[in-house]
């Protein structure tokens, strides 16, 4: 069964307006903490910052791709410092093995008897916050070290079970120009990743002020502001969000519009999933918006998921589920232009008066 497969198939909740309240501002408060930390460091990039910190909230993995110089690496190694948690960095290389990552069994010798017995040696897996930098560097045998982990939280070695700490998260990075000596990911481990985070040049005024920090001989440290007990409770803050039918249903209809090849919908494909997809999203994606839509809501004041929190985490959550075909390639035509053609096209559909009514009584 995918993960997160319990988040959001029960009926919500209503509760009063005073826990919603509360929820909502114990939630802000964290995330406005952390994110006066990581200013300390990272100039800009409020959106990646952002969508990372919901990932987390979600107990969502993260790719961030990038060209080189943008910080990828010192934003993730930032928001490590500004959870007391432990931190793990792991470089992939073409000649990393699997149990550089997860670990592996020596045989120990107990010299007062001579006995002998294998003792598991834990990778650097083992820890709350994973930086795997350059993830596409390594190739797949040691790229499929990390499922098991990102999926079940655990690791497997000689048949025992070793459970990861909680809470855990992969933030991998991705350079995105250079394919000499790469090994891009399957498919079945992207998906694995709650979001696939694009970062960008800085504007000129945040390169300027990027600049005048580096060249100096001041160093900022940003300060430790959530434990790992903080983050497990925002994150079941963040699951507790009700969310409408309608909602919901949008999110699904965005998601099963591009199954190009699935032909049991009445309605048809819109035309560019039929001109430029070959592959679309799985129930992964509808799972994922909807989590990632809750604690967009959240962290925006509301208490509620709309249609919008849908549409503001669609595209980090789908471009790396879609697959587009040869004709996308030799028209230019990218991911995240599909996404900005559905999410123009596709209707919301069941948003009634009544329903508006009834959830508004959750906030009043």
């Amino acid at each position: 069964m995918p993960d997160n497969a319990d988040a959001s198939h029960t009926t919500p909740t209503v509760i009063s307006a005073q826990d919603a309240e509360a929820a909502v501002a114990e939630v802000r408060d964290a995330y406005d903490k952390l994110c006066a930390e990581i200013r300390k460091v990272v100039v800009g990039q409020e959106d990646v910052v952002d969508q990372l910190l919901v990932a987390m909230f979600c107990k969502g993995h993260a790719l961030v791709v990038g060209v080189p110089g943008l910080a990828k690496t010192l934003l993730i190694s930032t928001i490590s410092k500004t959870l007391n948690l432990q931190f793990s960095r792991i470089q992939f290389t073409p000649d990393l093995m699997p149990s550089d990552i997860t670990g592996t069994e020596v045989i120990e010798e107990d010299k007062a008897t001579g006995s002998r017995e294998l003792r598991f040696v834990r990778g650097p897996i083992f820890a709350n916050i994973i930086l795997a930098d350059e993830i596409n560097r390594t190739p797949p045998k040691t790229q499929a070290a990390l499922l098991e982990a990102m999926q079940e939280h655990q690791v497997t070695a000689g048949g025992v079970q070793h459970h990861l700490p909680e809470p855990f998260f992969v933030l991998a990075t991705q350079n995105p120009i250079e394919q000499e000596g790469t090994y891009p990911l399957p498919e079945a481990q992207l998906d694995r990743f709650m979001f696939n985070v694009t970062i960008e040049y800085p504007g000129e005024a945040d390169e300027a002020e990027i600049i005048r920090r580096t060249t100096t001989g001041a160093e900022s440290r940003p300060d430790a502001v959530m434990s790992g007990a903080d983050v497990k409770r925002v994150q079941d803050l963040v699951r507790e969000a009700p969310v409408p039918d309608h909602v919901i249903h949008y999110a699904l209809r965005l998601v099963r519009a591009t199954r190009v090849r699935e032909h049991t919908d009445e309605s048809p494909k819109p035309q560019i999933v039929r001109d430029y997809l070959s592959w679309g999203a799985g129930p992964r994606a509808s799972q994922n918006i909807i989590l990632a839509a809750k604690a967009r809501a959240i962290l925006s004041g509301q208490y509620h998921v709309n249609i919008e929190h849908v549409r503001a985490v669609a595209k980090p959550v789908l471009r790396h589920r879609i697959i587009t075909n040869f004709s996308a390639e030799a028209d230019n035509v990218t991911t995240d232009h599909v996404i900005d053609a559905l999410l123009r096209d596709i209707p919301v559909e069941g948003e009634t008066p009544r329903e508006k009514k009834r959830i508004d009584a959750v906030m009043r």
